[in-house]
């Protein structure tokens, strides 16, 4: 049985997740009561199912392995609640996916979730303490520029994270989907966080196009997505943003504003002409408030621009490196893959290059 009839029996249950998952609860409750909270059950089965099918690529399994992980902790779950949890799963598949249920399809179902529930306990011996998830409001939802969305949401509980780290979102209408994004902010008094979004896939494509002011979101733990600030760290920073990848670079920026001293920063903002800047009031405000600041566009496809604007972000940011300073680089993955190689061929030294581990912008 291949992955095929994985995805689809799994499209055909979580079609109906809410009708699905009081199924797996009730399934769980009836050979162990309390074992987990009714009101996870939506969440924790369609991560789990999700996670299953093998159909998420590396960063998507490993937001999803962060959620499952958490939450295995979270509800005190250990290897002798393995088997139950993926006979549940099971069960409840073969409920929804009927008629198209089979012999060779249960059996694939099993090994899957055999599979699964064996990676998700040592996920849990990685990711620590804490919540699994974070219901959340959006508050405001601005569309600066096509394709952009600027969110900004609460958490109902305050969410601990660190500036340059990334959260996994999960959004409503695709059930146990989660995606990377960055916190554009470093941690505020009011608990509200700032997401920049770009329409490059289905979840980001919500995020954009469908979600609204008052509707609900779930963020997951964060982790570090190898952008975060070293403690003991004063050195001066070139920061070189793509895009979207704005997102934890602005948040550096809000960190090293919150500790003033002698550093000075460098952010070069790269996009393709002047229209596609999309955040250009708060560059400017920031930059007004700070003199230790000073914030450079790069524009690779226009014309009318200043010369020393001109070029693509790792050309115009070269321009401004100087000895010792530590560089922090993200945006789109094409301009992200060949970063490493042109900073290492202009001398930068491999260890003051932070590039994103794979984390999605």
């Amino acid at each position: 049985m291949s992955g095929v009839g994985l995805a689809a029996s799994w499209a055909a249950t979580v079609a109906g997740i809410d009708r699905a998952a009081d199924h797996f609860w009730c399934t769980l409750a009836d050979r162990m009561p309390a074992l987990l909270p009714e009101r996870d059950a939506p969440l924790f089965l369609a991560a789990l199912g999700q996670l299953a099918t093998g159909d998420d690529g590396r960063a998507g399994r490993a937001a999803l392995l962060t959620v499952l992980g958490r939450a295995w902790r979270d509800c005190h779950l250990g290897p002798h609640h393995q088997a139950l949890i993926g006979e549940a799963l099971v069960a409840t598949v073969a409920r929804h996916a009927h008629p198209q249920w089979t012999a060779a399809l249960a059996g694939a179902w099993e090994q899957a979730a055999c599979r699964t529930l064996t990676a998700v306990p040592y996920a849990a011996d990685r990711v620590g303490d804490g919540p699994a998830w974070w219901p959340v409001e959006v508050l405001d939802h601005d569309r600066p520029a096509g394709g952009v969305a600027i969110l900004t949401v609460r958490p109902r509980r305050r969410l601990p994270f660190r500036p340059g780290q990334a959260v996994p979102v999960s959004v409503p209408g695709l059930p146990g989907r989660w995606r990377w994004y960055s916190p554009t902010n470093a941690p505020r008094p009011d608990g509200t966080i700032e997401l920049h979004v770009r329409a490059a896939g289905a979840v980001s494509r919500v995020l954009v196009d469908r979600v609204r002011p008052g509707g609900p979101l779930w963020l997951g733990p964060p982790r570090g997505a190898g952008l975060t600030l070293a403690p003991d760290s004063t050195a001066d920073l070139l920061l070189v943003a793509g895009g979207t990848g704005l997102a934890p670079l602005r948040a550096l920026v809000e960190q090293v504003a919150a500790a003033p001293g002698s550093r000075r920063v460098t952010l070069v903002v790269g996009v393709r002409a002047f229209a596609d800047l999309y955040d250009p009031i708060s560059l400017d405000k920031l930059q007004t408030a700070h003199d230790w600041l000073t914030v450079v566009p790069a524009f690779s496809h226009d014309e009318h621009v200043e010369p020393d604007e001109r070029g693509d972000a790792i050309t115009v940011a070269l321009r401004h490196h100087r000895p010792a300073q530590e560089v922090y680089a993200c945006g789109p993955p094409a301009m992200v893959a060949g970063m490493r190689l042109r900073l290492l061929a202009a001398g930068v030294p491999a260890d003051r290059i932070h590039l994103p581990d794979g984390c999605e912008r």
